[in-house]
């Protein structure tokens, strides 16, 4: 779960690899030269004693903090940093800070995006261990959820754990629907629909949010517009004109325009204040439950309920977007390897954190079991939450990647600025392309139109 003021929330499931004959959205890499021939793939740095360095951010320092209670005799040493919410790339700076410097790496992190594969497992120095090499046993990496790794798959080498999923839903406050007589759409047509009756007979309740960086990979992913799509080695192909990429924009302009989706930011000061009283729905990712409804807006007890994730009604397939769903990642320049594999594998894997304390969806599977058990026991929820959330975490689509700059910070740039001058986002949508175009070639990426 990634949160701007934790993150965040993250949200389910990107589903991306890269083989040769894999979906073309996951990150590649130049095989790793001269480590091979190790037990793990590759060369480990001098083994010796001392405190395990763990990165991770504000949300996640309770899944230290929980290993550290498991295991009093393991000295730890933690460090609270951003996670790299938001697109902030703050540990690839740290981290060529430390390759300068030959020392420095943490020997475990935890990231709330899913883009490190695409750098940090490149390169004859890379930063991050491969864990199916020899590191993890395959009973422990087989218990994640179908598709939960790819997004850190590389040629078939597995580097990182996911620690919980964002697949996107619909949450909905089942009291205020039931109270109006509407019912629950099931598209975004009749989502759509839907919006301009609220407007129409009960203006001031919304229905969505567009104000944050995270917008696109709730509607645009979920819409299956093809503006992020790597295709392979350094290669992505952008289309953020596309017709399904105009719908999703038309509808949201809609929606914005008459006021029954909010350009507050969500997790921002204003929004619970004016706004958290009048919330009919929002899409958004698994961990919204917990972080938005229960934490921020503190909506009582009962009223909420959540919807299975909407889709246009062309589509053939159901599928969702993805926000976030945080990683725990190894580094192989880690001198405490045996150390540093089995926090990585608890934090992921335990009940003592996942079921009872972490705030998103388990990405373990036999965890992601009992957490959502838990949830629906807690009676805070209206009706059943395990059906849409399970349903909609093998529902992301796969067409939308995971590159090394962050659509985030694009989308923060571009789109959102445009929207406070008063344009519209299918205007901005030529402006967008530009500007994913733009900053995939800083990044060396061969872009195809």
């Amino acid at each position: 779960m990634r949160r701007r003021t934790h993150l965040a929330v993250t949200a389910a499931a990107a589903l991306l690899t890269v083989a040769a004959c894999a979906p073309p959205n996951a990150p590649t890499q130049a095989k790793p030269t001269g480590s091979a021939a190790s037990q793990y793939g590759f060369t480990p740095a001098e083994q010796k004693a001392g405190k395990l360095l763990v990165w991770v951010d504000s949300t996640r320092l309770d899944a230290a903090k929980a290993y550290q209670k498991a295991h009093p005799d393991v000295q730890l040493d933690i460090v609270t940093y951003d996670g790299n919410a938001n697109g902030s790339n703050t540990l690839k700076t740290k981290v060529q800070l430390f390759d300068r410097a030959g020392e420095g790496w943490p020997d475990v992190v935890f990231t709330t995006d899913n883009n490190t594969a695409s750098w940090a497992s490149q390169g004859d120095n890379a930063f991050v261990a491969p864990l199916n090499k020899g590191l993890l046993d395959d009973a422990t990496l087989s218990g994640f959820a179908k598709g939960a790794l790819d997004v850190c798959t590389v040629d078939g080498t597995v580097y990182c754990l996911r620690n919980d999923l964002a697949q996107v839903v619909l949450w909905y406050n089942k009291k205020l629907l039931d109270k109006f007589g509407y019912p629950l759409p099931t598209t975004w047509e009749e989502y759509q629909a839907l919006g301009e009756k609220v407007a129409a007979e009960h203006p001031g309740y919304i229905i969505g949010t567009a104000g944050d960086a995270w917008a696109p990979e709730i509607y645009m992913w979920g819409g299956e517009c093809p503006a992020n799509q790597v295709t392979g080695p350094k290669a992505i192909t952008v289309k953020a004109t596309d017709p399904k990429c105009v719908r999703t924009a038309k509808m949201m302009d809609k929606l914005v325009a008459n006021k029954t989706m909010s350009m507050l930011s969500l997790f921002g000061p204003e929004f619970a204040k004016s706004q958290g009283d009048k919330v009919l729905m929002l899409p958004g990712p698994a961990w919204y439950g917990g972080a938005v409804f229960q934490g921020t807006l503190k909506t009582p007890k009962g009223e909420l309920a959540v919807g299975d994730a909407l889709r246009w009604s062309d589509q053939s397939t159901p599928v969702t977007g993805n926000v976030g769903g945080g990683t725990w990642w190894l580094s192989r320049h880690s001198a405490r390897l045996d150390a540093a594999k089995d926090f990585i594998s608890w934090v992921a894997t335990a009940d003592a954190y996942q079921v009872e304390l972490s705030p998103g969806y388990p990405a373990y599977a036999p965890a992601a079991a009992k957490w959502i058990k838990k949830q629906q026991d807690s009676g805070y929820y209206a009706g059943d939450l395990a059906g849409p959330i399970s349903a909609a975490a093998g529902q992301v689509w796969s067409g939308w990647g995971s590159p090394e700059f962050s659509q985030e910070a694009v989308w923060a740039k571009t789109v959102i600025p445009g929207q406070t001058a008063g344009k519209t986002i299918e205007s901005l949508l030529p402006e967008w392309q530009t500007a994913i175009e733009q900053q995939a070639q800083v990044f060396g990426y061969q872009v195809t139109k």
